[in-house]
């Protein structure tokens, strides 16, 4: 078997766990997948497309999915949907201290992934409000900002706000978040449409991959996993996801 093709399955087999692990709390993978195509020395060029396109693909599946068990909710998504896919945009734009900003999502993240885990034996009847749609609109920003900045989706960081704020409960958390992603990612998709022409050959493995992750994962997600279980999912994605963000920010500053 040719090796090219080795490495192109060998990243489709490693896309689907990542699509099944994050897929469960109603995220899609993009931080997932643009580690697994670093780990095999891709260009950031051909990284970020491929990691959007894939990204669409699981979160599709989620928000159909999640939105079909009743996990969903309009009011909570939209003021922060609204707000965020412009900001990513400027976001992206954006000359930064790159180790700067990941070093300090990346302990947020942590710190999230620590809360969430100690209370994920709670009981998921405790009471909730809607977010202040003023505030809903400015965390929106703040998470759109952060993800174009990053790379990031926007995912990572909604679920804790939505969590630790008391705005949502478990499993509509994770209906909104998916929603929010797929639209976020259809943003960033088509505020670099030039960029589709460097998505590799090898996404008709990746694909296929990512969505048959996505599906194992959302049918754990809303029928199978029970609430606790799924705080403790959304723990070790954040901790992932900003492991992954600190290590960046140490490669880069080591390399200087």
């Amino acid at each position: 078997m040719d090796t090219a093709l080795i490495i192109a399955v060998f990243i489709a087999i490693l896309i689907l766990v990542v699509a099944l692990l994050y897929s469960t709390v109603g995220h899609a993978g993009a931080s997932g997948y643009l580690a697994v195509m670093a780990l095999f020395g891709m260009a950031p060029i051909v990284m970020k497309p491929t990691a959007l396109m894939l990204n669409i693909i699981v979160a599709l599946i989620g928000t159909v999915r999640f939105y079909r068990a009743g996990f969903f909710s309009w009011r909570t998504f939209w003021p922060f949907a609204v707000a965020s896919v412009p900001a990513s945009f400027i976001g992206g734009s954006l000359t930064v201290p790159v180790p700067v900003y990941k070093s300090v999502v990346g302990v947020v993240l942590l710190y999230s992934a620590v809360r969430l885990f100690l209370g994920a034996g709670s009981a998921d009847n405790r009471k909730t409000t809607l977010a202040p749609i003023w505030m809903a609109l400015i965390l929106g920003a703040g998470i759109g900002l952060l993800s174009g900045l990053t790379g990031v989706g926007g995912g990572i960081f909604l679920s804790p706000v939505l969590l630790l704020m008391h705005w949502a409960k478990t499993k509509e958390t994770s209906g909104v978040s998916a929603a929010f992603i797929l639209f976020n990612s259809i943003a960033g998709l088509l505020g670099h449409v030039s960029a589709i022409s460097f998505i590799p050959s090898e996404i008709t493995y990746w694909a296929p991959a990512a969505l048959v992750g996505g599906w194992i994962g959302t049918e754990i997600g809303t029928k199978l996993l029970p609430i606790p279980e799924i705080r403790k999912w959304l723990s070790v994605v954040l901790v992932l996801a900003g492991l992954k963000l600190m290590g960046e920010a140490i490669l880069i500053l080591i390399g200087r």
